[in-house]
């Protein structure tokens, strides 16, 4: 019992101090209601890294367009076949047809 006391002694004068209450005071008000609270930052972490991962995705995606748009620039014959496939151009004495597999089965 005598341990307890003490304790007890030791930090409540502590606990009651002003600087104490003052920054626990302001501690509690940052973190909860603060514009820029542990919520609203947590959010924004989580739409940061969302970002982050649409941005690398993005970078891939314009290395590869950099690829293909050298590719078509260099070779005719890769031009030709892309505006064939891509948007079925075709020549004045050709007929194109288009083939569709029937997915229902």
């Amino acid at each position: 019992m005598g341990k307890k006391k003490s304790f007890i002694k030791v930090i409540l004068p502590f606990v009651w101090n002003k600087y104490f209450i003052s920054v626990l005071a302001v501690a509690i008000w940052v973190a909860f209601f603060d514009k820029d609270d542990l919520f609203s930052q947590l959010e924004l972490t989580k739409k940061l890294d969302q970002l982050k991962i649409e941005e690398q995705y993005y970078k891939t995606e314009i290395e590869k367009n950099k690829k293909d748009m050298n590719n078509l620039r260099t070779n005719p014959a890769n031009l030709e076949r892309f505006a064939r496939e891509k948007y079925m151009m075709k020549k004045d004495n050709e007929d194109i047809f288009v083939i569709v597999k029937d997915s229902l089965k």
